[in-house]
């Protein structure tokens, strides 16, 4: 299915990035006050805050709901950014509206529930305003792309998605993994939606932020959503990933945003070396295919196992040891193999089966 959509048109100062920011929770009256005045003063035109926390565990801060709304209707009064917030249920996009958001996003846990997607749907039906759909907590293109559907056949044609990154068990420089791969083929399916970093919540430490924006603009990123607090290590959520409003606007400043018209002749010559050197792998993978059907057939006849464990552990290790003297990383040595593996098993379970 095609996206019906219509153009965002947010307010910015260039045509990329998009800049959303404020705080992970809006806390006090004054805490939200005085973040956006620092904001706006630093040329902020988009103002997020959640008004409704989904938190992991029960016992924590879980936002003050409606109570919220009017101090983000006072930001827009008095700032003139528009106003933003995370809604999970219909009747939070009843309040939300009710108080004049402009912008209503859609978190990961939601996004992963096509019932919570489709209430979602339903309760924007007949309302204009713009909605941006962060990524499933887990890595699910179709999932992200089903989410966006629903909303997109309620009539919403003002939409964008959020990249947070994928949740993982195991620990890792991110609390969130990139895994960039899954945005890009977004854009490769999807070229006309908008996509917004979230660089907050993939890095999950305000170190990590500025690295984070820039490779967002590096992949052609449209927009940047980050967690603002005017005092970041006394927030009652996510303090460790919130950077005050200077630290923001001395980040955007150091970001080289790239020309995404600029004309591509001067590479031409290389993408057909590229484009030669696939060829040859091409080749080489179907001659490798043809000796592992010789294999299957060895093993059918002999009454072997098609999975050979030792074999298959020799070759990862060996094939990763060699791609790190090459300069490539070991880890993605071993995923391409696993990946040529797999459909070495399945063609030689083909031979065995007939």
């Amino acid at each position: 299915m095609e996206l019906e959509l219509e153009k965002l048109q947010l307010p910015s100062d260039n045509e990329r990035p998009y800049v959303i920011a404020g705080p992970c929770s809006a806390e006090t009256e004054e805490q939200v006050m005085t973040t956006a005045r620092q904001l706006a003063g630093k040329g902020c035109h988009i103002f997020r805050a959640g008004v409704w926390k989904p938190r992991t565990k029960p016992g924590g801060f879980e936002g003050n709901g409606e109570t919220a709304l009017p101090w983000m209707a006072r930001v827009k009064e008095e700032t003139g950014m528009l106003i933003a917030t995370e809604v999970a249920t219909p009747e939070h996009v009843e309040l939300a509206l009710k108080y004049g958001v402009d912008i209503l996003w859609v978190g990961a846990r939601t996004s992963a529930n096509p019932f919570a997607m489709q209430a979602l749907a339903d309760s924007l039906r007949g309302t204009d305003v713009p909605v941006l759909v962060k990524n499933p907590v887990n890595p699910d293109l179709e999932l992200w792309i089903g989410a966006l559907e629903r909303i997109n056949q309620a009539g919403i044609k003002r939409l964008g998605a959020i990249h947070r990154g994928f949740s993982s068990y195991d620990k890792k420089i991110y609390r969130n993994l990139p895994t960039w791969q899954i945005p890009i083929e977004l854009h490769r399916r999807i070229p006309e939606l908008p996509i917004f970093c979230d660089p907050s919540h993939i890095g999950g430490s305000r170190e990590l932020v500025a690295p984070l924006c820039q490779q967002a603009m590096d992949l052609g990123f449209d927009g940047l959503i980050v967690e603002s607090h005017c005092e970041p290590d006394k927030a009652w959520s996510d303090a460790k990933q919130q950077v005050t409003p200077d630290v923001l606007d001395y980040i955007l400043s150091l970001l080289v945003v790239r020309d995404e018209t600029v004309t591509t002749e001067g590479i031409t010559q290389l993408r057909k070396q590229i484009d030669e050197l696939d060829n040859q792998l091409m080749d080489l993978l179907a001659k490798r295919m043809r000796v592992c059907r010789e294999i299957g057939q060895y093993k059918k006849e002999h009454n072997m196992t098609v999975l050979q464990t030792n074999r298959y552990n020799e070759i990862l290790d060996k094939r990763g040891a060699q791609g790190a003297l090459c300069g490539m990383g070991a880890d993605f040595v071993r995923k391409v193999y696993e990946e040529i593996h797999e459909e070495s098993v399945r063609q030689q379970m083909e031979i065995i089966n007939k």
